[in-house]
């Protein structure tokens, strides 16, 4: 059984000045700050396209561009493609529940699949704090985005039943 993680001290000041600094000197100053330390934006959580649309549009190049990229691909590949705003991402689904979220941090987009173990191919990125079945891509550029790779993940993981779904 591997060690536990020591705790994290609940006095900000301690650790997050330092890493702050280093990353502001990597990052382009128009990132706001949530993207900088490495947690999803304060987009505030809401259903719809508008929301979505939103979060894409206030986020920088090349982050927007990936995001865009990702949101017309979903369009095109779901029908029936339901878009909302949760935890500072774009969630989207079909039916009863989320399948999938993109959402942009410094240098990169995350686009995590939830129950993404049960894709073939798996996509190779285990996230943190994303439930035990989430697995996704990274991805630093638009050239980056396999759109066809990407597509095959959205039908397989659309074909299942989605989670938090609100019972009917």
């Amino acid at each position: 059984m591997p060690a536990r993680k020591p705790a994290k001290t609940s006095n900000p000041a301690v650790h997050q000045p330092a890493r702050r600094a280093a990353a502001q000197s990597q990052v382009a100053t128009t990132l706001p700050d949530s993207m900088v330390t490495g947690k999803a934006s304060p987009a505030n959580a809401a259903v719809g396209d508008k929301p979505v649309f939103a979060y894409v549009a206030s986020l920088p190049q090349p982050q927007r561009g990936i995001a865009e990229r990702i949101d017309a691909l979903a369009a095109k590949t779901l029908p029936g493609l339901q878009r909302s705003v949760k935890w500072g991402m774009s969630y989207y689904g079909v039916g009863g529940g989320w399948c999938f979220c993109c959402g942009g941090f410094a240098g990169h987009v995350k686009l995590m699949f939830m129950n993404g173990v049960t894709l073939t191919p798996v996509p190779p990125v285990t996230p943190v704090a994303m439930g035990k079945s989430t697995r996704g891509v990274e991805l630093e550029s638009v050239d980056d985005l396999d759109e066809r790779q990407v597509a095959a993940w959205m039908k397989q993981v659309a074909a299942v039943p989605g989670v938090g779904g609100k019972k009917r």
